[in-house]
């Protein structure tokens, strides 16, 4: 499984990008595509004030969240 962190880079530290395993500065429009084609099955999209994001499915650990902070 890849794990897709965002990256806070937009406006109010929104995700405007992300890095998807070794894939550095993913744009959310590409991440949002990919998950919704089925590449990223333990992700999903969720729409927020009009725009698609990238989130993990629902699950008990928050260090595989896509907003976990960065070490």
């Amino acid at each position: 499984m890849t794990k897709i962190i965002g990256r806070n880079d937009g406006p109010g530290s929104r995700n405007e990008h992300y890095d998807v395993g070794s894939r550095k500065n993913v744009s959310r429009r590409e991440i949002v595509s990919e998950i919704k084609r089925g590449e990223h099955p333990d992700a999903h999209v969720v729409n927020i004030n009009g725009r698609e994001y990238a989130r993990d499915n629902p699950d008990r650990s928050t260090t595989d969240n896509v907003n976990r902070r960065k070490p």
